[in-house]
């Protein structure tokens, strides 16, 4: 058997023992590196795993998940809620719509799908139980719409990519983001509202309507994040890396001063909290070194390209199946792991048909977004049906529609490059043709 057949068994082999993803990828990169190179390259197992960690843009991912925290605790959430009802008012279906429009708004603060999942669970699905909707259709609906927080920027898997991407600029791809975030939202609309209206949940004559300018006052410091955060990017007065330090010191105010939700207890709780994530996040990376360097250097990924490149040379035919392929691993892996795993194997294709790297990025992270809702891992379904205290299995029949939806949007992004590289194109990020 060939190195490169047994650091890939290797791997799987381990995935399906069920060895934690990190440990699976060293351990691949580590058989890999015994059957396939000289016995003193294992003197480099330290040094890579040293390397993978040692860049400066990965300092933004624990910062983002620290502002996550901080912003899911410190309430903004319920003053998000309060604001959008107050806008839309009483009407069939009304909750849904604040319930996508909080998940859109809560993703341009923390980067992250399960904080965004949990903190407007908690608020959403009480108020949407007690209007008529079932409880498996809500936990399937702000699933959904959180994993749009992969698209909005700040995104912590956007940055990861723009790292394991070579000359990615992460500013170009946050700005790309933004437009496929907002149609992927919509086009959960689209059926949330049809069940709605066609089921007659929440009437609009028992819902109560905020008074808005209260709301509104009350929202008001949530609703900056996203401004002061993108604002400071695109003015260039500071970079992503430091925006995410802007972010943990603007939630800390918000938290603290203006919503009076959180304490310096509070705060401690909330930085070990992040520091064991923060951790879990950079082992998965530092070990995926090993494996990204092995399979390089034993020339594994551009084999597997080669492979997929010689069942048709036609690039949409290999966008069709890549694109498949990253929905399957999706429903069993998290975002890091993927883009870690199969950047390397689809990046020779993409270098191959040409793919725009800002667009083919947005499509992956598009993708993994669904995977993010899909069982059986399906992390976001994980944390609602955990707060509306339900089966996960319960979920499987709404939840089909709302992969339906957000993949009729991905395939329309797929079809129309524009929707994601007009805005950083406008922005001058973007040169030379699409």
């Amino acid at each position: 058997m060939s190195p490169d057949v047994l650091m890939i068994v290797s791997f799987l082999l381990a995935l399906l023992l069920g060895m934690p993803v990190a440990i699976a990828l060293g351990l691949g990169g580590l058989v890999g590196i015994v059957a396939g190179l000289p016995p003193a390259m294992l003197g480099t197992f330290g040094t890579n795993t040293y390397n993978s960690v040692a860049k400066y843009p990965l300092i933004a991912i624990p910062l983002f998940i620290l502002t996550g925290l901080i912003f899911e605790r410190a309430g903004v959430a319920a003053s998000l809620v309060r604001f959008a009802q107050a806008i839309i008012g009483p009407r069939h279906g009304g909750l849904t719509v604040v319930a996508v429009l909080v998940c859109l708004i809560m993703g341009g603060m923390s980067g992250s799908g399960p904080a965004d999942a949990a903190a407007v669970a908690m608020v959403m699905l009480p108020s949407m139980h007690k209007a008529g909707y079932p409880k498996p259709f809500s936990a399937s609906l702000i699933a959904a719409s959180s994993s749009t927080a992969i698209l909005i920027p700040p995104s912590i898997a956007l940055i990861l990519y723009s790292i394991v991407v070579p000359g990615v600029d992460l500013r170009a791809l946050f700005a790309a983001g933004l437009f496929p975030g907002i149609l992927a939202g919509v086009s959960l609309l689209a059926p949330a509202l049809y069940f709605a209206k066609k089921y007659r949940w929440e009437d609009p004559e028992t819902v109560e309507r905020p008074p808005f300018w209260p709301s509104f006052k009350a929202a008001i410091p949530a609703l900056f994040a996203p401004v002061i955060i993108l604002g400071g990017l695109r003015s260039g007065l500071f970079t992503p890396t430091e925006a995410a330090v802007v972010a943990v010191a603007y939630g800390v105010i918000v938290g603290c001063v203006l919503y009076r939700n959180l304490s310096i207890r509070n705060l401690w709780s909330l930085m070990s909290e992040a520091a064991v994530t923060s951790g879990v996040v950079m082992f998965i990376i530092a070990l995926a070194g090993i494996f990204a360097w092995a399979g390089t250097t034993l020339g594994t990924f551009q084999h597997l390209a080669d492979a997929l490149l010689s069942l048709s040379e036609n690039g949409w035919v290999l966008l069709g199946l890549v694109m498949v392929l990253v929905l399957i691993a999706g429903m069993l892996l998290d975002a890091i792991s993927i883009y870690l795993i199969l950047i390397p194997i689809v990046l020779p294709l993409m270098n191959h048909f040409g793919w725009n790297p800002i667009w083919f990025g947005i499509l992956l992270a598009m993708n993994i977004a669904i995977g993010q809702f899909t069982p059986p891992v399906a992390v976001n379904l994980m944390v609602t049906t955990r707060i509306a205290n339900i089966r996960l299995e319960h979920t499987v029949g709404w939840t089909l529609v709302f992969i339906a939806a957000m993949a009729a949007s991905l395939l329309l992004v797929m079809l129309v490059p524009g929707i994601a590289l007009w805005l950083p194109e406008k922005l001058g990020y973007l040169v030379g043709p699409w």
